[in-house]
């Protein structure tokens, strides 16, 4: 129940759409009830049956009292065929709202699920991005991808058959017994039978469905994580032969949630036969029973036919609410994947303050750090103290692993600290707000981070106020321009998915131009050249050198040739610093610093 009660939560943004579909379903169901008696007249003209001088009821709420009146004054008061006319006319009339209220039902629920599957993604989006990075850390690509596409639409299919389930099956079935009661209680009881009947077997077969859901669900998260590695990492695959091992490895997980799904199937898709064939019971007993009845003059056959056909109507709302029970069955597991990922708390944002921190003033402090990454006891940093000063340039050193990335990651707050503090201007960067203490960096990663967009939206990525005149002057002092500007769109051209048009080069001197635009107080560059052949590196070097004038940068390195002008050089391994100083000192000083920079040189 809760997670329908979590599903209509999504209905208030349409309820205007929703009532209607409601209203249409109610209204649906009334002509559809209203059908049932229109038989007896037909039946009673076709038999030549003339029926008794009518009665008006008295009460005005005996729907079917007043219909037997009207219809036996039309057939007393008429010829025959000039009745019939009229009665099939009726009959013609009464199916033609029943089908428009039907369609009208689809009709506004039509926006109304389509408007929830975009809010829910909307919602999904919003939290992927404001997830830290550590959430991503235990997540698979896919699985998260799964939840925005396969499970939502679960979602939306769940969003019909409640509404069916509880606003149009019940009422077609009551108002169809009500009917039947009036006729006969004793047939009716049998109709009781079968509901409990079905009711009883298909809840019991019904039982496991939401846990297989829920399995099914996250291996198809598991199928488009290993497409999605698959198709980004095509090259290495090539590369190494590695075709049969991926295909291999995509076959056991696509053929895991075949076995699932085809469970799922079978239990979802034995409902409709289960109840049609104990329908079948019920009506062949309906039918025998019924009968003795008629020949004992206890039933009249025209209406011993209205009740076969209300019986019938009742059959298939039934089905129609065993089928929706599966499917809302599978909806709500799809809607308690999803519900995880909203109900996933940024504790960064929750542990942060309110004031705002413009400009970069003093000094940035770290004191006595240390980390691990959630869900790991394994120390990153250990007891890390170090102090940088505005202007100043700080380049970290050290072998893969030795924590220089996730040191730098820290300072804007992309994970928490476990233990120690990060000091700017002397605050805590626990008191500023989140996007206020990011704006005043800038990165540029090892890999150049491109979108499949133009170049320069690539470099305004983030920054939708800015001129065309200035993102072209960041691009000159990235040596961007002149490459931008031979392009057949110059800087309308597409990159194409993580810059795929572009050259290493190219690419990582879009990244320079972004991180210039953007003007940040401190300036972080993690490997930014590491990656390029020689001639691409002078170029991006010579970007780098234009946009670290007059600011603080950190800069991460292995190639010691590009920091030997740092003002300082911090040198790290297993996560703590072993030595400091200006390039000469820490030659004079020998130890790891020497040790790495002569192994460079072999």
């Amino acid at each position: 129940m809760k997670g329908i009660r979590d599903l209509f939560g999504y209905f208030k943004n349409y309820m205007s759409y929703v009532l209607a579909a409601i209203g249409s379903n109610i209204l649906m169901a009334i002509f559809t009830v209203f059908s049932i008696p229109l038989i007896i007249p037909f039946f009673q003209i076709l038999f030549q049956k003339t029926p008794e001088i009518p009665v008006k009821p008295d009460n005005i709420t005996d729907v079917i009292g007043h219909l037997n009146y009207y219809f036996s004054d039309l057939i007393l008061s008429l010829d025959k065929k000039e009745a019939l006319l009229y009665v099939c006319a009726f009959i013609a009339i009464v199916f033609f709202f029943k089908n428009l209220f039907r369609y009208l039902a689809l009709f506004f629920l039509a926006p109304a699920r389509n408007g929830i599957i975009r809010d829910l993604r909307n919602q999904i989006m919003a939290k992927y991005m404001d997830l830290p990075l550590s959430f991503y850390s235990d997540e698979r690509r896919g699985d998260l991808l799964s939840r925005i596409s396969a499970d939502v639409q679960e979602v939306e299919a769940s969003v019909l058959n409640v509404i069916e389930a509880i606003f149009k099956a019940p009422l077609i079935i009551a108002g169809s017994l009500i009917f039947m009661i009036y006729i006969s209680p004793q047939l009716t009881l049998f109709v009781f039978v079968l509901l409990i009947v079905t009711v009883f077997i298909i809840g019991g077969v019904s039982k496991t469905l939401k846990k297989q859901s829920h399995a099914a669900q996250k291996s198809l998260g598991d199928i488009i994580s290993i497409a999605e590695e698959s198709i980004s990492s095509m090259r290495i695959i090539k590369g190494f032969n590695a075709e049969e091992t991926q295909k291999k490895k995509f076959d056991v997980v696509n053929n895991q949630y075949r076995h699932r799904l085809t469970r799922i199937f079978w239990r979802r898709d034995l409902s409709s036969p289960l109840s049609e064939f104990l329908g079948i019971v019920v009506v062949t007993i309906l039918l025998y029973y019924g009968s003795t009845l008629v020949f004992d003059n206890k039933l009249e056959p025209e209406t011993f036919f209205a009740f076969i056909f209300a019986f019938y109507q009742v059959i298939e709302p039934s089905k129609l609410f065993s089928s929706a029970y599966y499917n809302i069955q599978k909806g709500m597991a799809a809607l308690e994947r999803i519900q995880v990922i909203l109900t996933n708390e940024n504790e960064i944002k929750k542990d942060s303050g309110s004031q705002l921190k413009e400009t970069f003033d003093n000094t940035l402090e770290i004191k006595n750090l240390s980390f691990k990454f959630p869900n790991s006891d394994i120390a990153v940093l250990d007891d890390v103290t170090l102090t940088i000063k505005k202007g100043e340039h700080l380049a970290l050193v050290g072998s893969s692993g030795s924590g220089k990335t996730t040191l730098v990651n820290l300072l804007p707050r992309f994970y928490n600290i476990t233990n120690g503090e990060i000091l700017i201007d002397g605050q805590s960067i626990k008191e500023f707000d989140i996007k206020s203490l990011r704006n005043l960096f800038g990165i540029v990663s090892q890999e150049p981070i491109l979108f499949h967009d133009t170049i320069k939206n690539n470099i305004s990525f983030g920054m939708s106020d800015k001129s065309d005149e200035e993102i072209i002057e960041a691009a000159k002092i990235a040596n961007a321009h002149t490459f931008i500007q031979g392009l057949d769109d110059g800087y309308d051209t597409v990159v194409g998915d993580k810059g795929s048009k572009l050259s290493g080069g190219q690419r990582q001197r879009i990244t320079i131009a972004r991180a210039i635009l953007k003007d940040p107080a401190i300036l972080i560059l993690d490997e930014a050249t590491s990656a390029l052949d020689a001639e691409s590196e002078n170029l991006v070097k010579e970007a780098l050198e234009k946009a670290m004038l007059n600011r603080t940068v950190i800069t991460i390195a292995h190639k010691f040739s590009t920091i030997q002008n740092a003002d300082k050089i911090i040198v790290m391994k297993h996560g703590k610093i072993i030595q400091e100083g200006k390039h000469e000192d820490l030659m004079k000083l020998g130890g790891e610093y020497l040790t790495n920079l002569e192994l460079q040189r072999i």
